[in-house]
């Protein structure tokens, strides 16, 4: 897109819930660069690596661009008359509640906003729900039980103010990376800053703390009862905060009362560390727990996040500068989904679905015929319903449930027997648009014009800066679309996401005194130059206000009837029973190893957007499995080898990485990998479909899966210019490079013929220049393909993981190989004279690899700083400084020996 000059969009970062500000500079030749918004409160100017390659994720290359129907292309009228028409005869043939939408965290408030209007207003079903289902549900229930509604009761600056902050399933540093480095710059600032992990995994965020917490899994509850009895018996309740504002405090001590010796055995952690933990947090005013997916994503996930709560409560630590429980997001608009009812279980503008006045008042806003009267199914359960024939249509906008769902191939295999299956997306190539049968194109970010809020309720824009592409619209626009073709046009008359926006906010302030968190009437009025220019803000923000509140319930104020916080008593403390019976503190039983899935630091979800980014994928390029060095040597698994994963007939292979930051009994497996990138490592196929009763979010961190060894003949690894069309391999794993693509390989049995097998891989003509090399006894074979001065392509098998220098071969593939002595170093895997080799990448955001960091810290650098200094690694994103500090680490102790 050629432009009169450059110009700067603001705009908002498309990852996770921390809500950064981007500015986006689109260059009069059309190229955009991004950078971080050095005014946007929630990030100040810093990104993280993701972040900060945004630019290299807006190409064309694989988009859908035009409506599909049964795999052929179709204009919109025709693909949109289909879809209405079908979702409407099946209506009318078995009711509203045999359709449903599955939407995303990805779209922006005003789609949510139109889809939950149609489906719950128009269609009469709650039958929507969404990926954030996986993400926060347990977080929302857990608030709606303590707060009477899903209210996050602090902001980030209180991790600035605080003087003890607990982090409690949280991978800060990967998956949150910009607050991490606030709580790291402040933790600089102040040393008395005092900071506690809790997670079972030593993850990079642990390296910042003063104490981890290495609990078992599905431990909390105890660890966090275990505290609230301590609270308790130190003579450390608040007792005004909790008799002015709260109640049920003396049944939530009861049922929680234990001692410490059994809180030890149940969360499996050493007492004198649970007195150093709870001493701390006793006496320690300015507290913040921040928690996340490792809470949530459990079969008691509420009733952890509860535990959590009460503990904020028993102390009047909420709502206060420097002191409340915090549940920060996945995604960049979970919390503008909840903001509209876009779960099963709510209602727009947190108004309760169970309640008839909430539902006759939106009604009324709305003009609808009619309103769902009872929750719809929720996301495992709605899949199940699609299986069992129970939901005959269903539209999936903006996610990919064939990879991300638990027990990943029977919803595959749901879609597939659905009559009628609609994906509105961005490609065209998913796990998920592959089982429907209609296909829509969606804009993309940088084509996307709305809202978004983030973990702090700060809702902010979201700006296009490119021009939608092909016949791409906006969901919203789609999904309006699709309302007015069966018949609701007076209900859905949108022009503009600005009008979108200004119906959403009035019907947060309609018949709203004070009753309801959520309140952006201030905005109810906004015009389309409004809409432009609006600025980042804090909810609620109602009508006459200038500002938001920044913070609830210091003084009470809760939303229950009664007016009051609630403390919730752990139904497994109710019971007396529980997930914690079940599981292990330690060793792997005959039900294989805890199987705990999550995310890297450089990907996102299913790699749609992550996946088109080179330098994205320099960390790490394949799924791995991450196990303790005891269980790989009973399990007979070697470093670098591969490994068979398997749950009943599910299986997924993966790379090992054997480390004594991996609790015993338990693996750790990312959930990036898909159909499209790898093989076999869909890992959420081997995750049971067992959700938490209260909230219904999946256990996706406490499944159960044996590990084998995967007996490979041989071993590969090659780099190629061009992407191959398919891979013979028994494993593969493919990720994008500048110039090209890389690529793991492995095999059952070796080929008779590798020099046939390369050139199908690099897809090479009859004129290439070959250079071989083959020791048959060895098992070992090398061969480089080049097309004048280009590399076309290089592979190199070995009868075990194959050793070469992996970054500087991919760097190869973007380089003119003029002399012979060039294209002989590429054989030996070498650099030649006047070349080097940067190592294993650490830092993705400048391409600073091991070899250059060790360099560094051989000329005298000695702390992560001066190696930022000499080199700029962990000086932007700041989410590889734990890793530079293990590398100087590891290298004093190699001086020392």
């Amino acid at each position: 897109m050629a432009t009169g000059a450059a110009h700067d969009v603001k705009t908002t970062c498309p990852y996770c819930g921390v809500g950064c500000g981007v500015i986006a500079t689109v260059t009069p030749d059309g190229s955009v660069s991004v950078s971080g918004d050095p005014e946007h409160p929630a990030n100040f100017g810093r990104l993280c690596s993701k972040g900060s390659a945004l630019a290299e994720t807006i190409d064309l290359d694989g988009r859908l661009l035009r409506p599909h129907i049964d795999g052929r292309p179709a204009d919109w009228d025709e693909a949109l008359d289909l879809v209405a028409a079908r979702f409407a005869s099946t209506i009318a043939e078995h009711g509203p509640d045999s359709v449903a939408f599955y939407v995303s965290g990805q779209l922006l408030t005003e789609d949510y906003y139109v889809a939950n209007k149609l489906m719950k207003g128009f269609i009469g079903s709650a039958n929507i729900d969404t990926n954030s289902r996986l993400c926060m549900a347990s977080s929302v229930a857990g608030h709606r039980r303590a707060f009477g509604t899903d209210t996050v009761p602090g902001n980030y600056e209180d991790l600035e103010l605080a003087d003890l902050i607990v982090l409690v399933g949280s991978n800060l540093a990967w998956c949150h990376p910009v607050l991490y480095q606030r709580i790291a710059a402040e933790k600089e600032r102040r040393p008395s800053l005092k900071i506690v992990v809790i997670d079972p995994r030593r993850t990079m965020t642990a390296d910042i703390a003063d104490m981890h917490l290495a609990i078992s899994p599905d431990g909390d509850v105890a660890l966090f009862g275990g505290l609230l009895s301590w609270i308790a018996n130190t003579g450390a309740l608040n007792y005004s905060y909790i008799s002015n504002f709260t109640t049920g405090a003396a049944q939530a001590l009861r049922f929680g009362a234990q001692d410490l010796r059994a809180v030890s055995r149940k969360c499996g952690i050493a007492p004198s560390q649970l007195i150093e933990f709870y001493s701390l947090f006793t006496r320690t005013e300015r507290t913040v727990t921040v928690y996340s997916q490792g809470v949530n994503q459990s079969e008691t996930g509420t009733d952890k996040v509860n535990a959590i709560i009460n503990c904020h409560l028993a102390t009047g630590r909420i709502g206060k500068p420097g002191a409340s429980p915090f549940s920060v997001t996945g995604q960049p608009n979970a919390m503008g989904g909840r903001e509209v009812g876009g779960m099963a279980n709510m209602l727009a503008a947190h108004m309760d679905i169970e309640n008839e006045t909430h539902r006759a008042r939106v009604q009324r806003f709305w003009q609808a015929p009619t309103v769902a009267t009872r929750p719809g199914r929720k996301a495992v359960e709605m899949f199940e319903a699609i299986g069992q024939g129970h939901i005959k249509a269903v539209w999936i906008a903006g996610t990919n449930p064939v990879d991300s769902m638990p027990e990943a191939d029977r919803v595959r295999a749901a879609l597939a027997a659905c009559p009628f299956v609609v994906v509105s997306d961005v490609l065209a190539d998913t796990d998920t648009t592959r089982v429907a049968h209609v296909l829509l194109p969606a804009a993309a970010w940088g084509e996307k014009d709305g809202t978004v809020t983030n973990s702090e309720r700060r809702i902010s824009r979201q700006r296009p800066f490119l021009p939608l592409p092909g016949s791409a619209r906006p969901d919203w626009d789609i999904m309006a679309d699709v309302a007015r073709r069966m018949g609701f046009a007076e209900g859905f008359s949108y022009t503009t996401a600005a009008e979108v926006f200004a119906e959403h906010a009035a019907l947060s302030a309609f018949e709203n005194d004070g009753e309801r968190d959520f309140d952006i009437g201030a905005h109810a009025g906004i015009d389309a130059v409004g809409y432009e220019a609006l600025a980042p803000f804090q909810w609620p923000q109602r009508r006459g206000a200038v500002t938001g509140t920044e913070r609830f319930f210091a003084a009470g104020g809760f939303f229950t009837p009664e007016g009051k916080g609630r403390f919730v008593a752990p139904r497994e403390a109710r019971a007396g029973t529980g997930p914690l019976a079940r599981l292990p503190a330690q060793e792997p039983t005959d039900q294989g190893f805890i199987l705990n899935t999550g995310r890297v630091r450089d990907h996102w979800h299913t790699m749609t957007r992550t996946g088109k980014s080179p330098r994205l994928s320099q960390h790490m390029a394949e799924p791995f499995v991450e196990i303790h060095p005891d269980d790989a040597v009973q399990s007979g698994i070697a470093e670098a080898s591969l490994v068979r994963l398997s749950k009943g007939p599910a299986q997924a292979i993966a790379r090992a990485l054997i480390t004594n930051r991996q609790r015993r009994g338990s693996v750790f497996v990312p959930m990036h990998w898909n159909d499209r990138f790898a093989s076999n490592a869909r890992i959420d196929a081997l995750v049971d479909a067992v959700t938490d009763p209260v909230s219904g979010q999946p256990a996706l961190k406490q499944a159960r899966a044996s590990l084998a060894s995967f007996n490979a003949a041989a071993y590969g690894f090659a780099v190629v210019a061009r992407k191959p069309a398919d891979i013979p391999a028994d494993y593969w794993a493919i990720a994008r490079c500048t110039g090209g693509w890389r690529l793991e390989l492995a095999f059952g049995q070796a080929k008779d013929d590798w020099h046939a097998f390369a050139l199908r891989l690099f897809g090479g003509g009859e004129h290439v220049d070959i250079l071989a090399y083959n020791d048959v006894g060895a098992g070992r074979y090398r061969i480089a393909a080049f097309d004048g001065a280009a590399l076309l392509g290089a592979l190199f098998i070995a009868p075990q993981p194959v050793g070469v220098a992996r970054g500087w071969l991919v760097e190869q593939l973007a380089t003119s190989h003029d002399l012979q002595r060039q294209r002989l170093a590429v054989l030996a895997t070498r650099p030649s004279a006047g070349q080097s080799d940067k190592g294993a990448i650490v830092c993705s955001c400048f391409g600073v690899g091991s070899n250059e960091i060790a360099a560094a810290i051989a000329s005298g650098c000695r702390t992560v700083k001066a190696v930022g200094d000499a080199t700029q690694a962990g000086t932007n994103c700041g989410s590889c400084r734990a890793e530079i500090k293990g590398i100087i680490d590891a290298k004093h102790l190699q001086a020392a020996e």
